[in-house]
């Protein structure tokens, strides 16, 4: 079954871009913004030669190199919570729907490492966030699912980061920004 995409939801999905290096460059260059943007750009986690210059590179990785285990478990603890969200009249039914949810995770959690990485809480971008609640509007992307997804990611990365022998990686800021972004979308009409 292939859907169609409104010009309007493409127009969104290329505006609702979650992160932003604005106020980044004192602390890390043009270069090293530069590096993060394309990485951004191409939807990719950040590679070892910029993870080693930011300072909780190791962690960003670390993570990076668990995110489709973290992904998963997360899409287990969303599949649990609402058991009919998959089956038709659920929230993400078509399988399609579903697929572009873990997706989402995925992207979260890679856009989540960046803050990590860099220490910077402020990763997120308010006018990409505004155009991600209008697509999610359009989408009627099931919001509390999604809430409780990015819980359970963050829950997930915790867990993998405590058999990091020698963590104490504090990173509740990270997923507790955009936890709380996405809470704060308001459902479609």
């Amino acid at each position: 079954m292939t859907t169609q995409l409104s010009p309007r939801v493409k127009a969104l999905i290329a505006k609702a871009r979650i992160v932003s290096f604005d106020g980044w460059q004192e602390q890390f260059g043009a270069g090293a913004i530069a590096a993060l943007q394309t990485a951004d750009d191409e939807r990719r986690y950040l590679e070892d030669a910029l993870l080693t210059t930011m300072p909780a590179g190791a962690v960003a990785r670390y993570l990076g190199e668990h995110a489709a285990a973290l992904v998963d478990q997360a899409r287990a603890q969303v599949l649990g919570q609402f058991p009919d969200i998959t089956q038709p009249g659920g929230g993400l039914y078509p399988p399609m729907r579903a697929e572009a949810c873990w997706r989402d995770f995925w992207h979260f959690l890679r856009c989540i490492t960046y803050g990590i990485a860099a220490q910077r809480t402020d990763y997120t971008d308010a006018t990409g966030l505004a155009y991600m609640e209008q697509l999610y509007q359009e989408l009627q992307v099931p919001l509390e699912a999604m809430v409780f997804g990015l819980q359970a990611l963050k829950t997930a990365s915790q867990e993998q980061l405590a058999e990091l022998r020698g963590s104490n990686a504090q990173i509740d800021p990270y997923f507790d920004r955009l936890i709380d972004a996405l809470a704060s979308f308001q459902p479609a009409d």
